[in-house]
């Protein structure tokens, strides 16, 4: 049956096509079917007592009726074609009425008639007006044969009528039925596209999120790492014509050694999707101390590390400051010009402080309060954004700069419990 989709009638019936798929699948059967009751009815008016003129006319009857059938009924409903629908049930409703004229036999006829006035038609009030007409030309074919008798004229009509009336009443109820069906599989195509676009949403998000991930991690760890190799390099071959700078390029030479393993690891780690190489083996406060010792040794500036009352921190909490703290030394070595650095790890009730200070130049003009940060301190505040917390950087007490990142430590365990410590710890 059409359906809504196809005529733009609140009242039309179901469309086969598009989203009923299975339309045409069921169409063969309807064919099949049809074929099946011809033949009946053929073999039932043959052996049924018909003879002479009454079994020619009846079997030309069925015969027009198959032959409109394969040349209109049947493209008509896979088509959709009202005009070749309407020719069809045309000869149909003459053909039924003329076959019952010779024999009462050919009234299996309307069982497929009446199914083929609610299937081809695309409005319901068309296949009541269809099957009215094929219920009187049935009555007539009837009354014909068997004569206008007050009798026949009284129960013929009233037969009919009853045929009729259940005929109309399963047409509109399989039209109905037809019709929520095409509805449930339009949804059903509409929410499969949804969850396909979905899908094809998170996986986009998920494939920049990572992108976003491995981009910081390189930022935070590869790229340090390579720019100290190529200041310690440079370093070594500024002394080795200075008398006596052998020893101070071997130094140098052992501090680009360290550093190009401990960027190796990290870039193990980081293929592997592993916690950061400093924190694989050691403690946070370990990886902080070691870390802090090498900038100073590297820079030559007074470093220090200071801890205050931290102990155990969640894994995801100890890979964003250890972040937190490379990013922060970076950008002293490359922007602060100072002396003197301080590292300090601090525990207040259920927030741990980093910061990260400086008696350097101090920070330019709206520096650090969004505008015109780089790459390094965005995705620090990403970071630990990410981990519950926030970060701040401004001018220290006593001049340079400041950088400080606090975290909830019961915000970064639940996180850290969810996403598998997803910074560091998670591809």
């Amino acid at each position: 049956m059409a359906g809504d989709a196809v005529t733009g009638h609140d009242e039309d019936l179901p469309a086969p096509g598009g989203p009923y798929a299975a339309w045409e699948r069921m169409v063969v059967w309807w064919d099949v079917a049809f074929v099946a009751i011809l033949l009946l009815t053929a073999i039932q008016i043959a052996v049924g007592g018909a003879r002479g003129t009454d079994l020619l006319l009846s079997c030309v009857a069925v015969a027009a009726i198959g032959l409109a059938y394969a040349g209109w009924g049947g493209p008509a409903a896979r088509s959709r074609n009202q005009k070749a629908a309407v020719a069809y049930l045309v000869v149909v409703v003459i053909g039924t009425g003329a076959a019952l004229t010779r024999s009462g036999d050919a009234s299996l006829l309307l069982f497929a008639a009446f199914a083929h006035c609610w299937m081809l038609l695309d409005r319901r009030g068309w296949s009541v007006v269809a099957s009215a007409a094929l219920a009187l030309s049935a009555s007539l074919g009837i009354l014909v044969r068997e004569g206008f008798t007050p009798r026949t004229m009284t129960a013929v009509p009233a037969q009919m009528g009853v045929v009729l009336v259940f005929a109309v009443g399963l047409g509109m109820w399989v039209a109905w039925t037809m019709r929520r069906g095409e509805e449930h599989a339009r949804l059903v195509d509409e929410l499969r596209a949804a969850q396909d676009a979905l899908a094809r949403s998170h996986h986009a998000a998920g494939v920049e999120a990572e992108r976003a991930r491995i981009a910081r991690e390189i930022h935070d760890t590869l790229a340090q790492g390579f720019t100290s190799v190529v200041m310690q390099a440079q370093a070594a071959s500024a002394v080795l014509d200075v008398d006596g700078g052998a020893q101070a390029a071997r130094d140098r030479l052992r501090l680009i050694e360290e550093t190009a393993r401990d960027n190796l690891d990290e870039a193990r780690a980081l293929v592997a999707a592993f916690a950061p190489a400093p924190l694989k083996e050691k403690s946070l406060l370990e990886a902080l101390g070691r870390l802090v010792t090498r900038f100073g040794d590297e820079t030559g500036l007074e470093a220090w590390f200071v801890v205050d009352g931290v102990l155990n921190l969640p894994p995801s909490a100890e890979v964003v400051l250890l972040r937190v703290a490379q990013e922060g030394l970076a950008n002293v070595r490359r922007h602060a010009g100072a002396g003197a650095v301080e590292v300090r790890l601090t525990r207040v009730d259920d927030t741990v402080l980093l910061e990260v200070s400086d008696d350097g130049r101090g920070l330019p003009g709206g520096f650090g309060l969004g505008a015109g940060e780089g790459f390094g301190l965005s995705g620090m505040r990403e970071r630990v954004a990410m981990a519950g917390g926030d970060l701040s950087i401004g001018p220290g007490r006593t001049g340079g700069t400041v950088l400080v990142a606090r975290l909830p430590l019961n915000d970064a365990e639940d996180r850290g419990r969810r996403t598998g410590a997803t910074e560091g710890r998670q591809g």
